[in-house]
């Protein structure tokens, strides 16, 4: 017999649905591999870009790379004789053992610190005409950390010895050396001036704001570490008790303020190479507000010099040694004495020319101010800080140091790699800040049509 079994009954509420479902584009139900592939592609893209920019140019751009890249080939065939035949074919001794790179190592870490004073007024204090230089003011800074970091090599003979200074894999030393911390803050702060101002590109790039809360802590831990990288670096002299003449409680703060002066005057004449050949517009108010910070920071750096000039001479003591060799000479060595006359003359001329509004409005004079105050700091904490902690040595002797042509040649070619990668950089940067550089997206295909049932 036939069972008959009553269909279940079924209410209109068993017929609603979730809304939600029809909403394809909520952020909460796209997996999170499509974002990230987006931004792969994204980030795919503006390297392209950058490399088609960084290619093409004027005449004049194509001559300045070709030059840059002639300069570095020199460096490199320099730097293959001193690998082959080790740091015996430069000018350094068992007695003076730190030359040419690390003055110019030292010098060019105060340059990176110097990002800084562009760093701060416009992510933290919020004044926008440091807004269109503070990103032409941390590439320089990364040109500068990679120059660093090129010296330290050059200095250590070769890069096969660079596993020693590896955590773990080599003979770290850490906390105890400070060299560790130096290399580990230098490296640190490379790594904050490559990403923020990555990050903002690449915003700017997809036409888009970046958001401040991605990049502003970031900005504001990178004030703190560009004091950190020059003070743990002037600590690095200052620590050495046998070197009377680093041994010195002021060697800090004339760090910070050489620093702060010979940083912003390079970048003062960048941004007037960049706004005379380029159509990135820098207004001259924000070129009058670095002159400022330059002005001031050149003044502290003055005064400190007269106030290590009195330390040293008004009660000379048999410390003082090292700088009579330097502003005087000693024993009738002689050879670091037009140098230091040379930096001082211009220090002071420059000071003066800046301390004046008049002076330092007319750009012109502007410019002069800040070319011999670079020239005048590369100097004074090149040569004038690094070779006079080594005379005389610690019997007494004096042994001069004079840098050799291969010296100069791998010394040329790291400044000129240096100049090679800020150029890629800011040509980059600039096309995307100007708005001619922009991710185009592709055309998306036409979604198939849903047939009805």
């Amino acid at each position: 017999m036939a069972c008959l079994v009553s269909p279940p009954r079924i209410s209109n509420h068993d017929f609603q649905f979730d809304s939600n479902y029809l909403r394809p584009n909520t952020k909460d139900q796209i997996p999170k591999n499509i974002f990230t592939m987006k931004t792969l592609t994204v980030f795919w893209s503006m390297v392209k870009d950058g490399l088609d920019t960084v290619t093409h140019g004027s005449r004049k751009y194509h001559i300045w790379m070709a030059f840059l890249t002639m300069v570095m080939l020199i460096g490199m065939y320099c730097y293959s004789f001193q690998i082959e035949h080790g740091l015996s074919v430069t000018g350094m001794t068992d007695r003076v053992s730190w030359g040419l790179y690390i003055s110019n190592f030292t010098f060019l870490v105060g340059v990176a610190a110097a990002a800084v004073m562009l760093v701060m007024p416009t992510y933290v204090l919020k004044d926008i005409d440091f807004k269109r230089a503070v990103l032409i003011g941390e590439g320089l800074a990364v040109a500068a950390l990679i120059m660093c970091l090129a010296f330290v090599v050059a200095d250590m003979g070769g890069p096969a010895v660079l596993w020693h200074m590896m955590p773990v894999v080599g003979v770290f030393n850490f906390p105890n050396s400070m060299l560790t911390w130096d290399v580990i803050v230098l490296n640190g702060y490379l790594f904050l001036n490559i990403t923020i101002p990555m990050y903002i590109l690449y915003r700017h790039y997809q036409g888009k704001e970046a958001k401040k809360n991605v990049y502003v802590p970031g900005a504001i831990l990178s004030v703190f570490w560009a004091v950190g990288i020059h003070l743990v670096t002037a600590f690095l002299y200052q620590g050495l008790q046998a070197r009377p003449f680093w041994n010195n409680a002021l060697l800090g703060p004339r760090f910070l303020a050489s620093a702060f002066a010979a940083g912003p005057a390079l970048i003062i004449l960048v941004l007037a190479v960049i706004r005379n050949n380029t159509i990135f517009n820098i207004e001259d108010k924000t070129i009058k507000k670095i002159s400022m910070v330059v002005t001031v920071a050149a003044q502290v750096n003055l005064i400190m010099l007269v106030s290590e000039l009195f330390k040293e001479f008004y009660a000379p003591t048999h410390h003082s040694e090292s700088a009579y060799y330097l502003f005087f000479g000693l024993d009738g060595k002689e050879a670091l004495l037009p140098w230091i006359r040379t930096s001082i003359t211009m220090n002071v001329i420059a000071t003066v020319l800046l301390t004046f509004n008049k002076l330092r409005n007319n750009f012109k004079v502007l410019y002069i101010a800040c070319g011999l105050l670079f020239v005048a700091i590369w100097i004074e904490k090149g040569f004038g800080l690094i070779i006079p902690g080594f005379i005389p040595g610690p019997y007494g002797k004096i042994a001069e140091y004079t840098p050799t042509l291969i010296e100069i040649g791998v010394t040329l070619g790291i400044w000129a790699l240096g100049a090679f990668v800020f150029t890629v950089l800011a040509k980059t940067a600039i096309q995307i800040e100007s708005g001619q550089l922009r991710y185009k997206k592709e055309k998306q295909a036409k979604k198939p049509e849903i047939q009805e049932a």
